[in-house]
């Protein structure tokens, strides 16, 4: 018994070295091969990604379940393209989304360099009709204590970076959070008073500014990294002139390291540190930082959106990454995350909640390193449930 997991566990290290003298495959390949039509012989088994110059569309229309959403019909895609031959890999994203709990969304995410790589242009642009349940503030919150909300936003965030070395760039942006509709839909059992009514309910928020960002980037491709380091600080000022409901600063910090382990294969570890802290002021209730409001939603795969809320988030997560089968079509992950928040009348973190959890991945562009992820995710109270993304979580 014991040689025969050793083989296993040569055959899951190994196996991305494997993966290089096999032709790749992709979603395409399968579904051309299953309707018999001829391959492109520009098929390799080396990575193209770094050779991609016209724009390379991948697409999925599906039906999926996750905690926050139930059933859903969706329709995501995104396009990496290069404007020239030397230029970074850029990515358009989007995801368009209707629920079984009535939910509408509408994400358009970009990522555009420019033909000398001096800048990068970065868009996130959302529209969400969004009934949503919360928890409350705090990493102690009781998953009991759904409180039902329901509200519209649209987000509008556009930030233009400058090279200032070869991989660090600096930069502005103005964004807005726009929170209207909002309504809480029922009271906690037992009487209760959620946490949203004594932070200080609203009909509508805004909340608009500016940012100071910087990057720091040697990924070998951003949607799905082999290698690389990536370091970004955001520092938000949303005061009252610019149209914003009370004058508050934040940052965000988020720092990503990815290594080839072992050497040699295509299996990756992958490490993710995420800090969202507001600095002073009182953000509305809606723009406090939470589990899985990142800018791509990808925090704290185990919980349901919003399940923790603060003032402060500290997060933390390790993903490892291999292939399941020589040509790349299927593989697979294994992870593992922690994270922290404020409560209500103190700006003290409180426990750390674990999530973990492994997943499917599919690819479905092997010229852009696309995937499709399935991921199933465990939390503390017995939280757990799908999650579904296209392109690696971080």
């Amino acid at each position: 018994m014991a040689w025969k997991i050793a083989c296993v566990a040569i055959l899951l290290l190994s196996g991305g070295a494997l993966q290089a003298q096999v032709r790749q495959r992709d979603a395409s390949d399968v579904v051309s091969a299953i309707f018999r039509s001829k391959k492109k012989k520009n098929s390799t088994s080396r990575d193209t990604a770094s050779q991609i110059t016209k724009p390379t569309i991948s697409g999925l229309p599906a039906i999926g379940y996750t905690l926050t959403t139930r059933f859903a019909l969706t329709l995501t895609g995104n396009v990496a393209f290069r404007l020239d031959s030397n230029a970074n890999l850029s990515t358009i994203t989007s995801s368009v989304a209707y629920t079984q709990n009535r939910q509408f969304t509408f994400p358009l995410e970009s990522n555009i360099w420019s033909k000398n790589g001096k800048y990068d242009f970065i868009g996130d642009i959302h529209f969400m009709k969004y009934p949503q349940e919360t928890f409350g503030l705090g990493s102690n919150s009781s998953i009991d204590n759904a409180d039902n909300m329901d509200y519209n936003y649209i987000r509008f965030y556009e930030i233009v970076l400058r090279q200032v070395t070869a991989n660090f760039f600096l930069g502005m942006g103005y964004i807005i959070d726009w929170h209207y509709n909002i309504s809480d839909q029922n009271p906690l059992p037992n009487g209760q008073t959620p946490d949203y009514q004594f932070y200080g309910p609203q009909s509508s928020t805004v909340s608009s500014g500016i940012t100071i960002n910087a990057l720091y980037d040697t990924r070998d491709n951003s949607i799905n990294p082999y290698r690389g380091f990536y370091a970004s600080g955001t520092y938000r000022v949303s005061p009252k002139v610019m149209g914003s409901d009370d004058n508050w600063h934040s940052c965000i910090i988020d720092l990503r390291k990815y290594f080839i382990f072992p050497y040699g294969s295509r299996n990756v570890l992958a490490f993710w540190q995420y800090d969202w802290l507001i600095l002073d002021g009182h953000p509305p209730y809606l723009d406090l930082p939470s589990t899985g409001w990142d800018s791509y939603s990808n925090t704290g795969r185990g919980y349901i959106q919003g399940r923790f809320r603060g003032k402060k988030m500290v997060y933390g997560e390790s993903e490892y990454r291999f292939p399941l089968s020589a040509d790349g079509l299927f593989g697979a992950v294994a992870f593992f995350n922690v994270e922290s928040f404020s409560g209500l009348n103190s700006n003290r973190l409180q426990a750390v909640q674990p999530g973990w959890g492994g997943g499917l991945r599919i690819k479905l562009n092997k010229r852009s390193r696309t995937n499709v992820d399935i991921d199933y995710g465990f939390g503390e109270q017995g939280s757990r449930g799908l999650f579904v993304n296209i392109g690696e979580m971080f």
